[in-house]
């Protein structure tokens, strides 16, 4: 038996964040399901069942998962165009799909996501957070924003007096009470939508199960898998910092699809992380432990159920001064002070503002993580490119250049490489010390070759020395092996001139190499 199981005061801070968190996802359940265009109950069962579902047998503990925006915005054509039935269909074929993609592993691409992408993917969605609080103070009586700078003052200061009770639930709890008994009208939880008030019932989807319906749902279903694993995956990774403790990306990967397929068979809408009850959960209330996850789930439904009546009449204002706190909280604030915009690489200061826009713009984690990744990507390219030199020293009797290259070889630098060299100006004998640089790719490879052949073209002997063992099989097995008249080159050295690597040069462009581990053009 774990040992937080008999600690009383764990207990206490996981059941507290539960209840919390479960009063969170409400109103968000019911305006995601306005967004997907379905009855609230869908949002809301989703919410239930993905939140108890991976308490189970998700990768990160304490992480909550539940109905999104970014789910809602990718499935609501599905409901649009062919009706709940088939939008349920979606939601199990997409938790199909994310099993599938946790079973291959491609949670193991999240490590090729550099910092600067992650930093703006936080960013952008604690942005989103704060930005989605906004239509609920449009066109609302005054009392609404006094009830919201009530909520952040208590929010802010009733964690300095205890922290034996969660602030968020102090806050929900009192501007509640002062609002019923003071009688002050404003827009309530209860306005959003009528709550469910009764627990779902498992059944499979009402469509025909054909290769049609096959190929109607699965581009849709994709999207939803690819876009719930990434801002799950995104949001264990900043739990993981959070609380300094690992979490099985593998395993969530799959726990995922799992709560999908659970959620679809239930009639919910679909869902994965969602970042602002997450960040509530752990970093507001402090939990640490599927407890609180669990129970979020199951308050959701108890509130729903048997509570509906007493929870309709929680103000909004309150849950918006929740969620911008919790937004407050989760945006990395160190990330654009001006101390670290200073020291840190203007390219990765890029990389991370192009992933913010883009998340804000399009709303879509995922593409917003694709076009930063790619981004970031030509940064580097571009710096290593950069770092590639050719320094030239010509023999004191004028017959030998030895030009020695450092850095990268790659597509990104071959150009600038191949414009380093003066075959009409230097001396008969060439030589190219590749000792401090690296062959990476083809282009790389047609570089060297390009050079070469315009030695040879002016009758000049070309060596290339220092070639590692490994560059030098990327060459021998990308290159042309020919130089400007079409002759194969040779190499010498110790173990050059037989053997299965060998190529022999004849003809009257061929040119000999010489030297220990030298390669012949």
């Amino acid at each position: 038996m774990p040992d937080w199981l008999r600690d009383p005061r764990v207990w206490r801070t996981e059941v507290l964040a539960g209840l919390v968190v479960a009063l969170a996802l409400i109103p968000e359940a019911i305006a995601f399901s306005v967004i997907a265009g379905v009855d609230p109950a869908l949002g809301l069962f989703a919410s239930f069942t993905m939140a108890v579902t991976t308490a189970v047998v998700g990768g990160r503990r304490a992480m909550i998962s539940a109905a999104t925006g970014a789910v809602a915005l990718v499935i609501a054509p599905v409901n649009r165009e062919h009706g709940v039935p088939f939008l349920i269909a979606t939601v199990v074929l997409a938790g199909v799909f994310q099993i599938v993609l946790g079973i291959v592993g491609v949670a193991k691409l999240m490590r090729y996501v550099p910092r600067p992408v992650l930093v703006g993917s936080v960013n952008s969605l604690a942005a989103l957070v704060f930005l989605a609080q906004l239509p609920e103070t449009r066109n609302v009586p005054m009392s609404v924003y006094g009830l919201i700078a009530a909520g952040i003052v208590l929010l802010v200061l009733f964690p300095k007096v205890t922290t034996l009770v969660p602030a968020p639930l102090v806050t929900i709890t009192v501007l509640t009470l002062v609002t019923v008994a003071a009688g002050i009208a404003v827009p309530t939880v209860g306005d959003r939508g009528a709550l469910p008030s009764a627990l779902p019932v498992p059944g499979l989807p009402d469509v025909p199960f054909t290769l049609g319906t096959l190929a109607t749902i699965a581009p849709y279903a994709l999207a939803v898998a690819l876009v719930g694993l990434v801002e799950s995956l995104l949001t264990a990774k900043l739990v993981d910092d959070l609380t300094d403790t690992p979490s099985s990306k593998r395993r969530e990967s799959i726990g995922q699809g799992v709560a999908n397929v659970v959620t679809g068979l239930f009639g919910g809408m679909g869902g994965c992380a969602v970042i602002g009850q997450t960040m509530m959960n752990v970093k507001v209330a402090g939990a640490r432990t599927r407890l609180s996850t669990f129970l979020s789930g199951v308050f959701l439904m108890v509130l729903c159920v048997a509570l509906g009546p007493l929870v309709s009449r929680i103000p909004m204002a309150a849950l918006v001064a929740v969620m911008v706190i919790v937004s407050v909280a989760a945006f990395d604030w160190e990330s654009v002070a001006p101390r670290t915009l200073r020291r840190t690489p203007v390219g990765e200061t890029v990389v991370m503002l192009v992933t913010l826009a883009c998340v804000l713009v399009s709303h879509n984690l995922a593409l917003g993580v694709v076009v930063g990744s790619v981004t970031a990507a030509l940064v580097f390219a571009r710096r290593v490119a950069r770092r590639t030199e050719v320094a030239s020293v010509t023999d004191p009797d004028g017959t030998t250049v030895v030009h020695r290259v450092s850095g990268e070889l790659f597509f990104a630098s071959a150009e600038a490489f191949t414009e380093r060299f003066d075959p009409a100006g230097d001396p008969d004998r060439v030589v190219i010390d590749l000792s401090a640089a690296r062959v990476s790719d083809a282009s790389a490879v047609a570089a060297l070759e390009a050079v070469e052949a315009a030695y040879a073209r002016h009758g000049k002997t070309v060596e290339l020395t220092g070639l590692a063992p490994a560059d030098a099989a990327l060459r021998d097995r990308l290159g042309t092996g020919t130089d400007g008249s079409g002759s194969v080159g040779a190499a010498s050295g110790p173990d050059a001139g037989s053997g299965p690597g060998a190529r022999a040069a004849s003809g009257p462009g061929a040119r000999a190499a010489s030297g220990p581990g030298a390669l012949s053009g």
